[in-house]
């Protein structure tokens, strides 16, 4: 039988990034949560955390993180603590977030909740359902992972845009297939490979010049300024278009990044009306196939 106490200990070090964090969030010492993480171990007979900056689960922490998760949505559906429920832990994508989701999140019928968004590429953003570490997730990803379930929303439409001054000043009014790859190219981490995408199917190569910038505001400031193209989503600078501060490189080409919603089967009611207002919002924001 698995002392719950130590689970929360485990899934406090993982959220918190490390063990004194923990310590605060619980009210405990960090000694004491040093103590339930290592009878843990003792109890399912391997290491549940690797002792890294800051500390990762390894495969068997992995699934006792995964198993909480699940625990907690369950319990809720019962009707043992649904209305304590204060903190809601999801993964999302920084465009969606910048664009269509906020006005989802507002949950009349339960104003005690607040959200903890974790921004991820929605390339990888799966890998925090993996980990037990969210309750819900947003990403590119369709499969549906052990104990969860998936549902389409959507896509993100995609278009290559620069500034005019960028264009003139890398020549890509003249020659843009030649020009483009060796222009600086914005990318909002290592895991985003849409503008890797673009430039592949339009010119058959590669960026050569990359800004990293984990910001969807900050990316779309740094495409105005000048300083690299990139691909926004169509929601987010559709008026700079408008009012030519953006100029759509290639108007007959773009990228639709589908986006589905991933939760887990044991779902409340409470994570039932917030799936529900994505599900509409996201008809009405984005792409329908």
């Amino acid at each position: 039988m698995i002392d719950y106490r130590l689970l929360v200990a485990l899934s406090s070090v993982v959220e918190k990034g490390g063990f004194d964090k923990a310590a605060k969030q619980l009210f405990l010492t960090q000694s004491a949560i040093s103590h339930r993480i290592k009878q843990l171990e003792a109890l399912v007979g391997q290491p549940v955390l690797l002792r890294t900056v800051p500390p990762q689960p390894t495969p068997a922490g992995q699934r006792l993180l995964n198993h909480l998760q699940q625990v907690r949505q369950m319990e809720a559906t019962l009707g043992f603590d649904e209305t304590s429920i204060s903190n809601i832990r999801i993964a999302v994508n920084g465009d969606s977030l910048a664009t269509w989701l906020p006005e989802a999140l507002i949950l009349t019928d339960y104003p005690q909740v607040c959200f903890d968004l974790v921004v991820e590429d929605q390339s990888v953003g799966l890998k925090r359902m993996k980990l037990g570490d969210v309750m819900a997730c947003i990403c590119a990803n369709d499969n549906a992972i052990n104990g969860a379930k998936v549902q389409p929303l959507g896509a993100m439409r995609y278009r290559a845009v620069a500034s005019p001054d960028f264009i003139r000043r890398f020549h890509l009014d003249k020659k843009l297939k030649a020009n483009l790859p060796n222009a600086p190219c914005l990318v909002f981490n290592q895991d985003d490979q849409l503008q890797h995408h673009f430039l592949k199917d339009v010119c058959g190569s590669i960026p050569e010049k990359i800004h990293l910038c984990p910001s969807s505001e900050g990316f779309l400031r740094s495409v105005l300024a000048g300083l690299g193209f990139g691909l926004l989503p169509e929601l987010q600078m559709q008026q700079y278009l408008d009012n030519q501060e953006l100029v759509d490189l290639t108007p007959e080409v773009y990228l639709d990044s589908p986006l589905f919603w991933h939760y887990w089967q044991s779902e409340n009611e409470l994570m039932h009306q917030l799936r529900n207002q994505i599900r509409l919002a996201s008809a009405q924001k984005l792409i329908q196939c």
